[in-house]
């Protein structure tokens, strides 16, 4: 298992724990070990469900059992997973989702299921190298977040969740249609300016979706009356898309500008970067304790280099902060961008 490092550190390195082991023996055979809790090895059971899929059980549980009871295993969960005492989190809400978090985590007692999942495929005309990205979420830590790109837009889904948002569901949406022009450092520290700025974008966007829902059904009667040649339909889809990444390209470099966060925004990491390369305006899913009347609510995404971008929750007025994963995963890259969005798909459908 591969866990973030301490909460608000994001470009720490992740950390790794083993949770089960495998021998080979002969003929053929093999046992397998549950390495969770404290009391070293024990006897454990692994399945082959389907495909890309795979279910360990540990037949020893009691070895996970500590001789202080549940509090003395809540402690030890806590300076591993947070790196510090129960004393030291005075805030009433974060203890709550900590104990929360322990609860749920500590109750499948290491038997689990295992479903394969991809790195997303790049291409030339992405703004950065896609992939896997620690993030801050407030009381919540730090969680991993999938980034990838789908022509104008790109998507932030989570991989590791919490009680509001479960892993699988989109955390954040990206439009590369619309860059943010973001007002000068001074006027930058005014949150009301930059509120102003992203909601007139938020309603530029809106009329731009109408507009297109229009002509999309005009162009669908229009179809239905009169069929269309396929070759200006080909060549008319394969100007746009030239379009698009060649936008997309003269915005991937920009000069750096400075950056600094409006007043009364919250970041759990105050070592953010003071220079960012581009911002656009985006989307991000909130929700109540479980996953209870999720929105998309309006923000600003923020790049600052090739391997750090964040994220300005507007609703919040909360800051995350996120940095690239630099664990070389071995055959992790999907076979096509098909497989890619099926897994997408699929991950999404468990979470909800």
């Amino acid at each position: 298992m591969y866990l973030p490092p301490h909460d608000p550190h994001v470009d720490d390195p992740m950390r790794f724990k083993p949770l089960f082991r495998i021998h080979l023996m002969e003929r053929k055979s093999a046992t397998v070990e549950c390495m969770y809790g404290h009391k070293g090895p024990h006897n454990g059971h692994i399945q082959i469900v389907k495909k890309d899929e795979f279910s360990t059980k540990c037949n020893q549980t009691d070895h996970h059992r500590m001789s202080g009871g549940r509090q003395e295993e809540f402690r030890t969960w806590l300076r591993e997973e947070w790196g510090r005492t129960l004393e030291d989190i005075f805030h009433e809400h974060m203890q709550e989702l900590i104990l929360m978090k322990f609860i749920y985590t500590s109750q499948y007692d290491n038997c689990l299921t295992y479903r394969r999942i991809y790195l997303p495929p790049s291409s030339p005309e992405d703004l950065i190298q896609p992939g896997l990205f620690k993030g801050t979420y407030g009381s919540h830590g730090l969680e991993i977040v999938m980034l990838s790109f789908h022509g104008r837009k790109a998507k932030g889904t989570k991989i590791t969740g919490d009680p509001n948002i479960p892993a699988g569901q989109q955390t954040v949406e990206i439009d590369l249609a619309h860059p943010l022009q973001l007002p000068d450092i001074e006027n930058l520290r005014d949150f009301s300016e930059l509120s102003r700025i992203v909601l007139e974008v938020q309603e530029q966007v809106r009329r731009d979706e109408q507009q297109q829902e229009q002509e999309q059904e005009e162009h669908s009667q229009q179809a239905a009356s009169q069929p269309a040649s396929p070759l200006a339909g080909e060549g008319a889809e394969g100007e746009e898309t030239a379009a698009g990444a060649e936008g997309m390209t003269q915005d991937k470099a920009p000069a750096s500008q400075p950056f600094v966060l409006p007043m009364g925004v919250i970041s759990r990491n105050e070592d953010y970067p003071r220079t960012c390369r581009i911002c656009f305006y985006g989307t991000g899913l909130i929700a109540g304790h479980g996953f209870t009347s999720p929105e998309r609510t309006p923000g600003v995404f923020v790049l600052f280099d090739d391997d750090r971008f964040g994220f300005i929750w507007l609703e919040l007025k909360s800051f995350s902060l996120y940095s690239r994963i630099k664990v070389p995963f071995q055959n992790a890259q999907a076979p096509s961008r098909e497989a890619f969005d099926e897994m997408l798909k699929n991950i999404q459908s468990l979470a909800t």
